[in-house]
């Protein structure tokens, strides 16, 4: 069974153009709280002196946040 960050991940590589929050939480069966924070611990910020991974972004487009895979970041090793 893949692990959280795993699931994570294919799933947004399936969805190149991003993915909406809410309908990734659903197809991941987990609650918004726990994909934020694993988005948190993939995306480009700092958490804590901690740089992230760099492998996600989240993008406000209109009224909807998306999850979106970092262009190159396929081709990285992200764990």
């Amino acid at each position: 069974m893949p692990s959280t960050t795993e699931a994570l991940l294919a799933e947004l590589a399936r969805e190149p153009d991003g993915i909406s929050l809410p309908r990734l939480c659903k197809r991941l069966g987990m609650r918004m709280s726990v994909l934020m924070r694993e988005l948190a611990w993939l995306g480009e910020d700092s958490i804590g002196g901690t740089p992230g991974a760099g492998l996600v972004r989240v993008e406000r487009r209109g009224e909807r946040d998306v999850a979106v895979l970092i262009a190159g970041s396929r081709s990285r090793d992200p764990l």
